[in-house]
């Protein structure tokens, strides 16, 4: 690690404001789930294959629902297998080290953070999750966890009528929809923490940006927010995007080139080493 961006950790652990964390599909990628961009998500119904990106929106949703349903147990099942990894570990290891000044704004559905151990309060999970449920019509605001006995499903498999029974809302009886946010649906506060990831970023002085690349709007706007307020932002990732960009055009941004453990855990270990008396 460069000695000035060392000192600007340090510097930044006797301050005041905000540590904050926004996490992507690489961080996942170790943990061996994949993006469901690529190759992975592409979904055959028929003899027609759909892109990820058509699967994930509430229009195929409302012409396909069960075809949707099948195809987020396969991924659901895929990320029920993985565990977290050191880079989710550590963390979990600074949320405990900062306390109330932590906050982790997640893309990712996977749930793996909550499995590490990072709290419900200070982790927003902007896309939503991948192992609960609403319902379609939104009968009452509550989100459901998927049903225990609700299994994940191989690439194509049918869902049995007893699964059907599963996946409806337990208030009304009408379907329910996975808990996510489709590419055709807008942030908000009630179940993707828009205004809190926003005025998370307004009291950031330190934002780690780790495996995205900036393809969504509000991790964006966090990103800009930091900047625009004099924060300092390191983006960690395998390859440069536009967080890199965004980071080094600030005399007081960084981009660390590596895997997001092995960066996460060296921040830590300075974290760690600051002698908070002097």
């Amino acid at each position: 690690m460069a000695p000035d961006m060392e000192n600007s950790l340090r510097k930044f652990m006797k301050e005041s404001k905000l540590l904050s964390v926004l996490t992507g599909a690489g961080i996942s990628a170790e943990s061996g789930i994949p993006t469901f961009r690529g190759p992975e998500g592409f979904w055959t119904i028929g003899s027609k294959k759909y892109h990820p990106q058509e699967m994930a929106t509430y229009r195929m949703f409302l012409e396909k629902p069960v075809e949707v349903w099948k195809w987020y147990l396969y991924r659901m099942k895929i990320c029920r297998n993985a565990g977290p990894n050191p880079g989710h570990l550590t963390l979990v290891q600074m949320e405990k080290l900062f306390k109330n000044r932590f906050k982790l704004i997640t893309q990712n559905v996977d749930g793996l953070h909550l499995r590490a151990g990072n709290t419900m309060e200070n982790t927003y999970q902007i896309h939503g999750n991948i192992f609960y449920m609403r319902c379609i019509d939104e009968c009452r605001s509550e989100i459901y966890p998927l049903p225990d006995n609700l299994p994940g499903k191989e690439k194509g498999e049918d869902l049995t009528e007893k699964e059907k029974e599963l996946i409806k809302c337990p208030v009304c009886g009408k379907i329910t929809r996975p808990h996510v946010l489709w590419f055709d649906e807008s942030y908000n506060e009630k179940y993707y923490r828009f205004n809190s990831s926003l005025k998370a970023a307004e009291n950031t002085g330190l934002l780690l940006i780790v495996g995205t690349s900036g393809t969504t709007n509000l991790p964006n706007q966090v990103a800009r927010t930091v900047q625009n307020n004099g924060g300092t932002i390191i983006d960690i990732n395998i390859e440069e995007n536009s967080f890199t960009d965004i980071a080094l055009s600030s005399d007081k941004g960084y981009f660390i080139n590596q895997p997001s453990s092995t960066a996460l855990q060296s921040i830590l270990k300075v974290f760690q080493n600051t002698d908070l008396g002097t």
